[in-house]
């Protein structure tokens, strides 16, 4: 276990994205570590180029104890039927995320970019995740640890969304607004069963694309 008073800081990756998985990362920051990672180019990764953010993903995965919670398509539709809300299911993902790290480092605070009532984290944590001080705010990205989550998450999802387009032979994009014609390719190639393998279905993307 790594001993310190640095912090935790966690952040997800494709959750209003249509194609592609929801990713939860964790990335535990030591107070030596701050300044290089700030002199490094560490900010929220929507600041950054996807270049950018794979690079500097790399930087911080080799430098700090890290997890990443990955969730693909067709285990986040199961899941999303199971909880049948979406906060839910990102508190499942952070809270699996905090207990791995907190398996390896020493802290006593976890910093999360909010994403919905506190309540869904704090019924989601476990015993570890229940001993430390875990703070909940908008625009947690301010702070170094949340930032290097945000980017090990981005990077992540790109990564895994590149993946899926190989795998199906089609180009599948970001985001969810350019995407129905995307959709009709695939289910032209693929058919609609196979939907679910690559896209969040509860989205109302998902009835456009059928219709």
């Amino acid at each position: 276990m790594t001993a310190g008073f640095g912090h935790i800081g966690l952040d997800e990756s494709g959750k209003g994205d249509y194609f592609g998985p929801l990713v939860i990362a964790g990335v535990y920051v030591s107070p030596e570590l701050e300044g290089s990672l700030r002199d490094a180019g560490v900010r929220d990764s929507k600041s950054l180029s996807d270049t950018r953010a794979g690079a500097l993903s790399r930087h911080i995965r080799q430098s700090c104890p890290h997890d990443i919670v990955t969730i693909g398509p067709e285990r986040y539709n199961g899941m999303y039927a199971s909880f049948n809300n979406l906060n839910k299911l990102l508190a499942w993902g952070h809270a699996r995320a905090i207990e791995n790290l907190l398996e390896r480092v020493a802290c006593e605070r976890v910093v999360v970019d909010q994403f919905g009532a506190a309540r869904f984290l704090n019924t989601a944590l476990m015993e570890k995740g229940r001993r430390v001080q875990v703070v909940q705010k908008p625009r947690a990205e301010v702070e170094i640890a949340v930032a290097a989550a945000s980017i090990v998450a981005r990077a992540e999802f790109l990564h895994r969304l590149q993946g899926l387009s190989r795998e199906f032979g089609l180009s599948l994009p970001k985001g969810a607004t350019a995407v129905i014609a995307a959709g009709k390719a695939f289910v032209r190639q693929h058919g609609p069963d196979a939907l679910g393998r690559v896209a969040k279905l509860h989205f109302r993307t998902t009835e456009k694309i059928l219709r």
